[in-house]
């Protein structure tokens, strides 16, 4: 009977072996269909990575034959001769019979009265070309906007006798620039674009991979362009192989496949089937006692069986992770050398695994306009999603944009790219989880994290999403602010990436905008962007002055700080505008409390006192500044460096596009100039901030040298009240003075204040006699 039962039971599966036969054909062609489609995904991005190469290879020799060819031009006897009689138009028309091909040549004073004169219809584009030109004393190429569209405009400074410098204008056909373009064609699904700043200037393939093309994007060496790619993300096949897994996984069940169609099901004889008795036996006597105590526990009902994570990584070595782009607000440092895309990817774990040890998993990312921002960010969204976090990436975008985002998609954790205001070559990370910034012990935690390898490692990544929050930002600021008046504003971004937002931000809230430097450019060819350095706010002086405007404002490289001068040309430094800024926010809140610097004005906490609040003082820091914030549930905060953080109205980071917005309502509100209502803010003689180089690693050191002495039995400060939460204060009745170390460069930070002239030259007197021992013959400055 056994056999029989044998017998019946190899026909039934026998007969079901065609339908398993063709199931496994069914996986093995979705597998081996899969293994396809990625070697596929994969030679498209190859071969757009050479088309790229190929074309930017083009490109710069078009550049660099056409700032030649202009150069070679100017050395002609007729253009020569026409310069050297002060013959403007004689020059021109010279270099224009002379060049076959050109639309248009001009020859300009460099004070380009005649560009200013009429700004919008001269092209602000041609006015920064020309300026660049003058500022760097070389040729200069870049993509204007004139003659109906977009052109090729090359400039040179000359000398032009009778006037003086000079600046000549070339206005050639774009195709002189972007025919290399014509000669290579991005794959069937990948994309192309020239792009100068934010703009796309010429366009090939699915234009909706253009967000994603930052990527793998590379500059035009001695241009301002540079030309993005992208391809779509290879995705990984069933179960997460890849293209050479999933071939071989489509060969095996294509081979089991015909193994059970041409064997018609039938068993090897060495893998005999059960009998009946013996399996009816089994289930009667069930296992003996000592082998119920060898098998593995049963599963508890409901409790889910956890998939096996992959180890973590390895631990990294110190030495090849420095310790020092680990600071004190926020980590930065020098891309290439201390800062690279495995860096980065390192740090977006670490990020992850504290995040996710607070229940949270999604993460906003963005980055700002420098040169190295899309590789960090590729690799901090890698990191990130190793650790199975959900990245939510918003592109190019101010910090402040950033930390609104993480609001406005409910995450409360963000990571900013960004070198905020430091020399193009820095990068780094402004961090919040949970909606608190990281800073101090918190920062140096990530560290310690990754070189001892306690990072967590997810079993499947997590998702990558591209979202657009641009327009819900300024919607949400212009819902709330708008002028009571038109005021006339140029706004100065330093090329940073605050220019792609202040123009329409500031015209939104009912603002006529004359935008200054707003092209995003990681090279900064203009000035540095950070307002809070005076010789930064020339342009922006000058510019106000030219258009006869209200007001500037500038920006620092990320977008968080704000710079204001008046129509007159007078810098009106962040400590007074905290001062306008608290009595507005006192109005509507009475006793409310507002935080500020050690680095502010001595006049400050008397104003807010006079206004009704309650003034704190505390550390700099925007990450300090914003903790103290929570801890204190301050409306208003702001510091010496143009961090202004408004609680009421707004969200409680540091952002300085909505401070401008609050400044031009305020002043829009008032009958009087703004020059007038800045006026009226109590001022003292003061100095700006003062920074003294010292050898890295000794600020920390010094200071607490200098607060040392100050707290001896010989207290040189006779009569001050001495201030030790950050450097040394010591306040004066007629004035105080301030020494601090930087927690982001190697340099001492000092300010220092006086009723008059005579009081501020007592004070820093004072202080040099103390300095001066402890740093030798290291210059200070004052």
């Amino acid at each position: 009977m056994s056999g029989i039962g044998e017998a019946q039971r190899g026909k039934s599966l026998g007969r079901s072996a065609p339908l398993l036969g063709v199931l496994l054909v069914l996986l093995a062609g979705w597998f081996g269909w899969s293994a396809v489609q990625q070697w596929r995904q994969a030679a498209s991005g190859e071969a757009l990575e050479q088309a790229r190469d190929q074309a930017v290879q083009g490109l710069q020799q078009a550049a660099a034959g056409q700032l030649q060819q202009l150069q070679q031009q100017l050395k002609g006897d007729r253009v020569q001769q026409a310069l050297q009689a002060g013959d403007a138009a004689g020059a021109a028309l010279a270099l224009r019979e002379s060049w076959t091909g050109v639309e248009q040549v001009e020859v300009l004073g460099a004070d380009l009265a005649a560009g200013y004169a009429d700004a919008a219809t001269f092209g602000y584009a041609r006015l920064a070309l020309l300026e660049s030109a003058l500022a760097d004393g070389k040729a200069t190429l870049r993509v204007v906007r004139d003659g109906g569209g977009n052109r090729l405009g090359l400039a040179a400074p000359v000398q032009l006798a009778g006037v003086g410098p000079a600046v000549v204008y070339v206005r050639q056909p774009l195709l002189r620039l972007t025919a290399p373009l014509d000669q290579v064609r991005a794959p069937g699904n990948g994309f192309l674009a020239l792009r100068q700043g934010t703009h796309n200037i010429v366009v090939q393939g699915d234009t909706g991979l253009s967000e994603s093309a930052e990527a793998m994007a590379r500059p035009v060496a001695g241009t301002t362009l540079r030309l993005a790619a992208g391809v779509p993300n290879v995705e990984p096949g069933p179960l997460g192989l890849g293209a050479l897994a999933s071939a071989i996984v489509a060969l095996l069940l294509a081979f089991i496949a015909v193994l059970l169609v041409v064997g018609r099901g039938r068993l090897p004889k060495s893998l005999p089937l059960p009998s009946r008795r013996s399996a009816v036996a089994d289930a009667d006597h069930g296992p003996t006692l000592r082998e119920s105590l060898q098998m593995v526990p049963p599963t508890v009902p409901g409790e889910a069986v956890a998939e096996a994570a992959p180890p973590p990584p390895p631990p990294v070595p110190a030495e090849e992770l420095a310790a020092g782009i680990f600071r004190a607000y926020d980590i930065r440092g020098v891309v290439g050398s201390e800062l690279t895309a495995r860096t980065a990817a390192l740090i977006g774990q670490a990020i992850g695994t504290v995040a996710l040890e607070q229940g949270l998993r999604e993460v906003v990312i963005g980055r700002d306009g420098r040169l190295s921002g899309p590789e960090l960010s590729a690799g901090l969204a890698e990191g990130l999603r190793r650790a199975g976090c959900a990245v939510i990436d918003i592109g190019l975008a101010p910090t402040p944009v950033v930390y609104f985002a993480a609001y406005h998609l409910r995450t409360g954790t963000c990571v900013a790219v960004t070198g905020s205001h430091n020399p193009p070559d820095y990068n780094g990370f402004k961090i919040v989880i949970g909606g608190e910034t990281l800073s101090g012990d918190a920062i140096t935690d990530l560290y310690q994290r990754i070189v001892e390898g306690r990072l967590v490692q997810a079993a499947e990544p997590g998702d990558y999403q591209q979202r657009e929050v641009s327009a819900d930002y300024i919607q949400r600021i212009a819902d709330d602010v708008q002028l009571d008046r038109p005021l006339k504003v140029v706004a100065d971004a330093g090329n940073g990436v605050a220019g792609a937002f202040a123009p329409q931000l500031l015209e939104a809230i009912g603002a006529e905008v004359i935008p200054l430097y707003c092209d995003v450019d990681g090279n900064f060819p203009n000035h540095h962007p950070d307002p809070s350095e005076p010789a930064n706010l020339e342009d922006l002086v000058q510019t106000v002055k030219r258009f006869g405007a209200d007001l500037g404002v500038a920006f620092d490289g990320d977008g968080d700080r704000l710079g204001v001068v008046t129509a007159e040309g007078k810098i009106i430094y962040a400590d007074r505008l905290l001062m306008l800024f608290a009595a507005d926010v006192l109005m509507r809140n009475p006793g409310a409390m507002v935080i500020y610097d050690v680095k502010c004005t001595g006049k400050l906490s008397d104003h807010v006192l006079r206004n009704g609040g309650s003034p704190l003082m505390w550390k700099t820091g925007h990450s300090l500044m914003k903790a103290k914030m929570r801890e204190t549930d301050a409306e208003l905060a702001g510091e010496m460096s143009g961090h202004f953080f408004f609680k009421e109205r707004w969200f409680g980071f540091d952002d300085g596009l909505y401070a401008a917005a609050r400044l031009l309502e305020i002043l829009a509100q008032r009958e009087e100039t703004p020059d007038d209502v800045l006026a009226e803010l109590p001022e003292m003689v003061a100095t700006p901030e003062l920074k003294v180089p010292v050898a890295e690693g000794t600020p920390h050191a010094l200071v607490a040298m200098l607060v040392a002495a100050a707290q001896s039995p010989d207290n040189p400060y006779v009569g001050g009240r001495l201030s030790t939460i950050d450097g040394l204060r010591v306040d004066f009745a007629d004035g105080w003075g301030l020494v601090r170390a930087s927690n982001t460069t190697p340099v001492l930070v000092l300010r220092f204040e006086g009723n008059d002239e005579a009081a501020l030259e007592r004070i820093q007197a004072l202080f040099r006699s103390q300095l001066q021992p402890v740093l030798g013959d290291t210059p200070l400055g004052f």
